[in-house]
């Protein structure tokens, strides 16, 4: 397992821990935010999707926008 597979694997356990049954505010998804890749970056299928959980639980929990 690589560094970078169990940190996207440790985020994603501590997102879970924000869940809530309305809204987030701010306070807590504040030390969350959403996991960019870049072009250089080379991730395995089971990555790849940890990073989309991660991102698609901010974005409904936290409110979070696609990047541009």
């Amino acid at each position: 397992m690589t560094s970078r597979t169990i940190c996207a694997g440790l985020a994603l356990a501590l997102l879970t821990g924000c869940a809530t049954n309305g809204p987030a505010t701010e306070g807590s998804c504040a030390a969350f935010r959403p996991v960019y890749v870049s072009r250089a970056d080379t991730l395995t299928e089971g990555t790849a999707e940890q990073l989309l959980a991660h991102n698609r639980t901010g974005a409904r929990l936290c409110g979070w926008k696609p990047a541009r």
